[in-house]
């Protein structure tokens, strides 16, 4: 079982700032109360799209989305002042783990926002950043993998072979220890499965 009080706490010893729903709803009113008449860029989410982030938002701030208006908004996305995604894994102890294909969703984790808001349901906490480590390339690659009609030995049978297929989705890993610097970083924990 997920101990999001676990994951807030040492979130927060780590320098990023954290709130924490009960369910998605909540947590997309309070993004829409808190976004708003900003440009926003969004990095490729089944949770972001599963909670209905993007249409919220969409009604009263200029909104960037490839998954939506397609590839051409990734360099637009990553000028916005606001970035939503979510994560692969989040331990416990606090680093945040992502694995990206195109390398657009990593890249604004780091760099180039007024703020970045990782979006993430209690599925995807694990207790230390090994099992973290492990459920990004062993749950949420393999899935993503599926999900894009990739041909990789991970759609098969479900676990990261450290592949070398051309349609291999997981060729960089980000581990963030804490915020970077002079950029925000919030986590909108949520006590509710959601995404991969």
């Amino acid at each position: 079982m997920a101990d999001l009080k676990a994951a807030e706490k040492s979130l927060k010893e780590r320098g990023f700032a954290v709130r924490v729903f009960a369910a998605g709803k909540e947590a997309v009113e309070y993004l829409n109360s808190a976004i708003d008449g900003k440009t926003v860029g969004f990095g490729g989410s089944a949770t972001v799209q599963e909670l209905g982030i993007y249409e919220a938002l969409a009604k009263h701030n200029e909104t960037h989305w490839h998954w939506v208006n397609g590839p051409e908004e990734r360099p637009v996305a990553a000028g916005a002042q606001i970035y939503i995604a979510s994560a692969n894994a989040v331990a416990e102890t606090g680093e945040i783990i992502n694995i990206d294909g195109a390398g657009n969703r990593v890249a604004s984790m780091l760099y180039g926002h007024e703020k970045v808001y990782l979006v993430v349901g209690r599925n995807k906490l694990a207790p230390t950043y090994e099992e973290a480590l492990w459920r990004a390339r062993n749950t949420a690659a393999p899935l993503n993998a599926k999900r894009l009609e990739r041909k990789t030995p991970c759609v098969v049978d479900g676990r990261c072979h450290d592949c070398k297929s051309p349609d291999r989705v997981c060729r960089a890993l980000t581990v963030l220890w804490g915020p970077m610097t002079g950029m925000e970083t919030e986590v909108v924990l949520i006590d509710q499965d959601l995404g991969f």
